[in-house]
């Protein structure tokens, strides 16, 4: 997808009056040589692929530093028996976006969207509003479109990778992309889209990328949660007709400035933020890392 700017998609969909999705799925059928039937079919098999992730979770197993695994299986429990604070759906949510970041430190499959750290975000967002809601599938692959056009425009104008661009390149952009794609759910227009990814970015501007022992675990998996719940956060506001009074091209600028600007202690090194204090310390310390 050659889009540089969300104003691009924006400007494409106004012309040929398309929808967002529909921009995004024509430009990758144009970049890449294939058919919109070929196109719909790959996107198609990503989100099977973050449905079956979803349900490959066992709270039984355990990561092999054995920091983390029960999480989504705690979540699970507490919303069956208790009155979660943020209700059943949101609590859904919740216990699906550490399930799938559990999966991804016990090492199975699962769909980097963006990046693995943030694996959880979107299909959190997207696969717990379809099973809720029953959605037709056909919407949540076009979802699917929204989210891949904006991750490939922060991918152009700045970075996807915690190491480049810290947390906020990776939780930031899922929630950003999460956002956008669940306005397009719910019947949003490009505007609307737009506002909730800029807003989603802009809640997690600044996040670094601190893994304890240098694992994709501590903190990482819980910041799985932190950027779906912001999705919906930032979604419910656009939606509701509240603006970015910064344009999303710009923010994802403004977060390019950000990252480039962060400490490398402080980008996915294991040295800095919650990895530098002493409980971090000693865990790296136990596990000879």
């Amino acid at each position: 997808m050659a889009y540089q700017a969300v104003e691009e998609i924006q400007v494409r969909c106004e012309k040929e009056n398309i929808p967002f999705w529909k921009a995004v799925q024509l430009e990758d059928c144009g970049e890449n040589g294939i058919t919109e039937e070929d196109s719909w079919q790959q996107m198609t098999l990503m989100w099977n692929r973050m449905k079956e992730s979803v349900d490959a979770y066992n709270p039984s197993e355990r990561s092999r530093s054995g920091l983390v695994g029960k999480e989504g299986g705690l979540m699970d429990e507490y919303r069956q028996n208790e009155k979660p604070l943020c209700g059943d759906f949101v609590s859904k949510v919740i216990a699906n976006a550490l399930k799938m970041g559990c999966n991804n430190a016990c090492m199975k499959r699962i769909v980097a969207a963006p990046t693995a750290g943030a694996c959880g975000v979107l299909p959190a967002v997207l696969v717990t509003y379809y099973r809720e809601y029953q959605v037709p599938e056909e919407t949540m692959i076009e979802a699917l479109y929204v989210a891949a056009g904006l991750g490939q425009i922060i991918a152009n104008r700045a970075y996807l990778a915690g190491a480049s661009g810290g947390c906020q390149a990776e939780i930031g952009s899922g929630s950003g992309m999460a956002a956008g794609a669940i306005c397009h759910v719910r019947g949003g227009n490009s505007e609307v889209i737009a506002n909730a990814c800029a807003m989603a970015i802009k809640n997690l501007m600044g996040l670094v990328c601190d893994p304890v022992a240098g694992l994709v675990e501590v903190p990482c998996v819980k910041r799985n949660v932190g950027g779906a719940v912001n999705a919906l956060a930032a979604a419910d506001m656009a939606l509701a007709g509240i603006t970015s009074k910064i344009p999303i091209d710009q923010v994802i600028d403004a977060m390019k400035d950000v990252g480039d600007k962060m400490d490398v202690t402080l980008r996915e090194t294991g040295i800095g933020g919650v990895a530098g204090t002493p409980a971090g310390q000693a865990v790296a310390e136990k596990l000879g890392m």
